[in-house]
């Protein structure tokens, strides 16, 4: 079973049973993969499984007659699932949770007809028993004509014409004119409203033996043709019921039973010739009229035979055990082709679906060598248009199926509306895998044979026509090997077509490199220089920001730094989300749990974003490429992008605190201690803001790319391509603490109290900007008469002092006024609690859940020990809590 058909059932699954859990499908899913083994049902195990369900059941026969009825419509995974519930049957738990499941669901359904039915009028007269007898009449009335009437087979038509219309708009499906239908001598089948014969039909008991037997074998041949006889005349048809026929009762017993041994062989010529006529219409598809046309000929075969027994007849030679005589090799094979048809018809089989019934027929034969060589020359011809289509799908990746029978479906899809679209939809659903068209000799080689024809047709889209060199006729074989080996050919040439188009004409690898310069930060000096000249402009709230003009100071950027040899640099755009990074975040990892809509709902945010909140890069990816650089991964690519660029905007902020308290080591103040805490804080902060960068780029984003360089170059197809480009962004996002929702948020406070810290240096040291101001003032001193004289300057030096003098005390006494020791302490008490609080989340989540990466961070924080006693008191801690949680006996083991 394939990863796509897993999620599907697994999300009905869920659905079904009403089941909503925070961690989504997606754990069951992998727990699925992980812990599924090979299981192949045989005749005895699923014998051993109705037998088992049998038991179990307060209705077994309802359930055996079930199962055949399904069986013999050839229902795909009967079996598996006879088995798997009798499986169930043993898990009582299992079991009594899907009763009061059931119950649930029971009681909703009970109490919603309840407060439907509310509004009826209690007023209602009662029934007379005349009234019911009337009604009663009248129901079996509608009943019985709705039995005999054609009705069902005119809907199946009707809904199959009107799929067709659906999918082909511009090309309506050719249908039959009305007169085909209105004129009932058309069939070759017996008329269904015939007229009583008008010859006198002498009582067949009054007549001799011989003339008795002359008369049934005149009769049996026009029956044997679909014509009624005089002596034995047809009955209506019911439903999907055998034909019926009614022999006169004055027959000798030993001739009448000799009649009823020859009449299933019209009986089953009934069958098939209804089938074939059906079929033949153009609503069934190329497989169906195929399959009729074949039966149509074994047909005129049959014809011939009934001509020359007819011949015989008619020269007195042909008697009632001749006529058995001879038509004795017809009756099993007609037995055959009303079987299949009789399947057919039940299943409502069209396509893929008329060939697996066909295939399992024929294996189900073996031991009988004329019925499976009549299945398989049937399945060989059914399936010559199915493989016609599979030939130009595999080879030229090409979908030319108008009845909507393969089992590829084309949905329109536009591809240039990939780079809007979050999730990549084109390569996924632009082709995709209808299960009940897939013929069961080819449901193993199902993948690869989508995969083909999307290689092909991604080549063809780009305007280059390809055929594969290896293109063989596929015919239909009961060795399964021969065009399974043909399409593994097919597929390596595709793929590799495919994957050189991207490689090397595309340049899809210099294209990720590109990306990665910008979106992980991989051009220094690009981001130097961009940072310096956007950094006014993303300060203003984001309603403030004119978009242009953040893209011309990108473009100048560009052209001012080494990301100028960059050939793709013009792909790079600005984009201005909606939502901060954390909103973002939480809503992506909220997907399919119970926050999403909570999130969904919710305003975008609460506070007004500043641009640097909100500011993120995007690129410009063009057809191919857009199949593996597509929204989804670009999106992730944002987040990387955004979560880095904050860290480097908080590291600026920091750096420039430093800049700035620069300035407060010319003066000889009494609070220099005070100053000393602040500055010992916000190195402490810069070492944490690095450090996490160092680790970021060094220890998780550079060596994931190398080993997604090297997956790239041993990469056999473009999946195997998607998978490893997917399999690195997850990994950065993950060892980049972006998919741990509580590590985030630690983080983000982390990063906000480094914001708020530097804002309230920032404010204090404006008030030193006055005294540097003047300084630079007093340099720059001169008039147009010349330089300063001794005057001049010995005043300047006067007022420099008392300014001076005024700056210290005013300096001194800000502190104190404003508290600016407890807030320094404050800032200092947040800062280590998160701090620590991260350290021992990161060493619980490397040693739990076995991210040892993560564990890097915390010896590049802790890289003296500075903060290891903390962690052993919180993890000593963390223990004392869950201790009471065990027994008596394993808490005495744990003490000891």
């Amino acid at each position: 079973m394939s990863e796509f058909r897993i999620h599907h059932d697994v999300n009905e699954l869920i659905s079904l049973l009403h089941v909503f859990g925070l961690e989504g499908a997606e754990v069951y899913i992998d727990l699925l993969q992980k812990n599924r083994t090979p299981y192949v049902t045989t005749s005895v195990s699923t014998h051993s499984a109705k037998v088992k369900i049998a038991e179990f059941s307060r209705t077994p026969d309802d359930f055996l007659k079930k199962y055949e009825e399904l069986k013999s419509k050839n229902t795909r995974n009967l079996d598996p699932l006879v088995y798997l519930l009798s499986k169930l049957i043993e898990d009582k738990e299992t079991l009594q949770y899907l009763h009061q499941n059931a119950k649930d669901k029971a009681d909703l359904t009970s109490i919603s007809a309840t407060a439907a039915s509310l509004p009826v009028a209690p007023n209602t007269s009662k029934i007379s028993l005349h009234e019911l007898d009337e009604l009663r009449r009248q129901l079996e009335t509608v009943t019985m004509a709705a039995s005999y009437s054609p009705q069902p087979v005119e809907v199946l038509r009707k809904c199959l014409r009107d799929k067709l219309k659906k999918k082909n708009t511009g090309h309506p499906v050719p249908v039959f004119p009305s007169w085909v239908y209105e004129r009932p001598a058309l069939t070759g089948d017996f008329m269904p409203f015939s007229n009583s014969s008008t010859d006198v039909t002498v009582p067949i008991g009054t007549l001799p033996m011989p003339s008795q037997e002359a008369c049934l074998v005149e009769d049996l041949l026009y029956i044997l043709i679909g014509v009624d006889g005089r002596y034995i005349s047809v009955q209506p048809l019911v439903g999907h019921q055998s034909r019926t026929f009614s022999v006169e009762q004055n027959l000798d017993m030993s001739v009448k039973e000799l009649v009823n041994r020859i009449l299933p062989v019209a009986a089953n010529y009934s069958t098939v010739t209804r089938f074939v006529e059906e079929n033949s219409l153009f609503e069934y598809g190329q497989v169906n009229h195929a399959l009729g046309a074949a039966m149509r000929t074994l047909g005129k075969e049959y014809m011939i035979l009934i001509t020359q027994l007819e011949h015989l007849q008619r020269q007195g030679l042909l008697s009632l055990q001749k006529l058995w005589f001879y038509i004795q090799p017809t009756l099993r094979t007609m037995e055959v082709l009303a079987s299949i048809a009789t399947s057919l018809d039940k299943g409502e089989c069209l396509g893929g679906a008329t060939l697996s019934l066909l295939h399992d027929r024929t294996f189900g034969y073996t031991g009988d060598n004329q019925a499976q060589e009549l299945c398989l020359y049937l399945t060989k011809a059914a399936s010559a248009p199915y493989f016609d289509i599979l030939e130009r799908w595999i080879y030229r990746g090409i979908i030319n199926d108008p009845y909507s029978e393969f089992m590829v479906e084309e949905h329109e899809l536009q591809k240039e509306k990939i780079q809007e679209d979050y999730n990549d939809k084109y390569w996924d659903q632009r082709y995709t895998i209808v299960q009940q068209q897939i013929p069961s000799f080819l449901q193993k080689v199902a993948d690869k044979i989508l995969s083909t024809g999307k290689y092909l047709n991604v080549v063809r889209e780009c305007g280059h026509d390809v055929t594969c060199p290896d293109a063989k006729e596929i015919t239909y074989t009961l060795k399964e090997q021969a065009y399974v080996e043909q399409i593994e050919k097919a597929y390596n040439y595709a793929s590799k077509v495919l994957l050189d188009f991207l490689m090397e004409e595309k340049e899809l690898v210099a294209h990720l490199r590109s990306i990665k310069h910008y979106f992980l930060m991989d051009q220094g000096d690009f981001f130097v220089h961009f940072m310096d000249l956007t950094e006014e402009e993303l300060r203003k709230p984001v309603e403030d920001i004119i978009p242009t003009r953040l893209e011309a100071l990108l473009e100048l950027a560009l052209r001012m730094s080494t990301a100028n040899t960059d050939p793709f640099k013009d792909d790079l755009k600005i984009e201005l989300m909606p939502h901060d990074l954390i909103t973002q975040l939480l809503r992506v990892l909220a997907i399919e749990t119970r926050q999403e809509k909570a999130l969904i709902n919710a305003d975008p945010t609460e506070l007004a974003l500043s641009g640097l909140e909100s500011f993120s890069f995007d690129y410009i990816v063009k057809w191919p490429l857009s199949l593996i650089i597509n929204r989804k991964a670009l999106t992730r690519y944002q987040m990387l992008f955004r979560h880095m660029f904050y860290c480097k905007h908080v590291e600026r902020l920091l750096c420039n605190v430093w800049i700035s308290n620069k300035t407060a080591k010319q003066f000889s103040l009494h609070s220099a201690k005070w100053f000393a805490g602040a500055f010992t804080l916000r190195q402490r902060m810069l070492n944490f803001v690095q450090n996490i960068q160092y680790y970021m780029m060094f220890e998780v984003m550079e060596p994931t790319w190398h080993i997604l360089e090297k997956n790239l170059k041993s990469a056999s197809n473009i999946d195997d391509v998607l998978s490893h480009h997917t399999s690195f962004l997850d990994n950065c996002l993950k060892d980049c603490m972006l998919t741990n929702p509580e590590l985030l948020k630690i983080f983000s406070k982390l990063m906000s109290v480094c914001v708020m810290f530097t804002n309230c240096l920032q404010r204090f040291t404006q008030s030193m900007q006055v005294q540097t101001e003047m300084e630079n003032l007093t340099l720059e001193h001169g008039t147009m008469m010349g330089p300063p004289t001794q005057c001049e300057r010995t005043e300047e030096a006067l007022k420099k002092k008392l300014t001076s003098k005024y700056f210290e005390e005013h300096i001194d006494a800000f502190p104190s006024s404003f508290g600016f020791e407890s807030t320094i302490n404050n800032f200092d008490i947040n800062f280590s609690a998160h701090l620590m609080d991260l350290l021992d989340k990161l060493s619980m989540y490397s040693t739990s859940d076995c991210e040892h990466s993560m564990i890097n961070i915390i010896y590049r924080l802790d890289f003296n020990g500075f903060y290891t006693e903390r962690l052993k008191q919180l993890s000593s801690e963390r223990n004392q809590k869950s201790s009471p949680l065990l027994g008596p006996a394993q808490h005495a083991v744990s003490t000891k």
